[in-house]
């Protein structure tokens, strides 16, 4: 007997309401690798929030470490923004990337849309606390997909950041370690992508561990397992940590 497939509007569960709009006639396939210009809007506005955001937290330039004697800088502000905008855009990119790319392979329309109200706040904790809270959005898909292609969706945004997490955690070790600029740069596109994946593979709500769940229990428990030992394993040693909450 065939599977079944089932009709989502959303990658994430939630309304495109809640995301800016689908404009009418734009729901057609692209190859994938393909984007509209509104996809790309999206996509430059959303990475611009959150290497703006970033910035504030590991320059320490928010209003909270103003008030707990730290000084503000502009200057390390802006030292920070390109580190903050090459660890975006190796981590929420690619991690968006792979997803749509993936969905597009199994004849999805599939695109990014920016979370207005996610980046606004995102932006304002940034701002006053130095946390960042991201919720910049969501890749978007509609079209019949059966379960293992959602699940193998699901998998590739967690699975694009291990990846790259493995690569940089070598080179940051054996060849940028304690090298300044270089050694900071490497370190933070190691952990924003470890941090990144970690989160997403959570079996709960909209994340993507808990569409991996529902696919292939054993596939999510290895990514996640993976993930979290990793993960604990930078903090027990702390060498690449130290430059970021020290």
């Amino acid at each position: 007997m065939p599977e079944k497939r089932k009709f989502y509007t959303s990658f994430h569960d939630l309304s495109p309401r809640e995301y800016m709009y689908i404009p009418e006639g734009s729901l057609q396939v692209g190859k994938p690798g393909s984007f509209s210009r509104i996809e790309l809007g999206h996509l430059f506005i959303a990475i611009g929030v959150l290497t703006v955001a970033f910035s504030f937290t590991f320059s320490k330039n928010s209003l909270l470490f103003f008030f707990l004697g730290s000084h503000i800088s502009i200057v390390s502000y802006f030292r920070f923004m390109p580190i903050a905008f090459l660890g975006i855009v190796t981590a929420f990119f690619i991690h968006e990337l792979s997803h749509k790319f993936i969905a597009q392979k199994y004849g999805l329309w599939s695109e990014f849309r920016m979370y207005p109200r996610g980046l606004l706040f995102s932006m304002i904790i940034a701002f006053f606390t130095g946390l960042v809270f991201a919720a910049p959005g969501a890749v978007m898909f509609r079209g019949e997909a059966k379960a293992f292609e959602t699940g193998r969706i699901a998998a590739a945004g967690p699975t694009s950041n291990i990846i790259i997490a493995v690569v940089t955690y070598i080179l940051y070790h054996f060849i940028f370690f304690d090298t300044g600029f270089w050694g900071t740069l490497i370190g933070f596109i190691c952990l924003v992508n470890l941090l990144l994946a970690t989160f997403n593979l959570l079996p709960f709500g909209p994340l993507d561990g808990k569409k991996m769940l529902q696919w292939n229990e054993i596939a999510w428990s290895v990514l996640f397992s993976i993930s979290v030992l990793f993960l604990s394993g930078m903090f027990i040693g702390g060498n690449l940590l130290s430059n970021f909450f020290v």
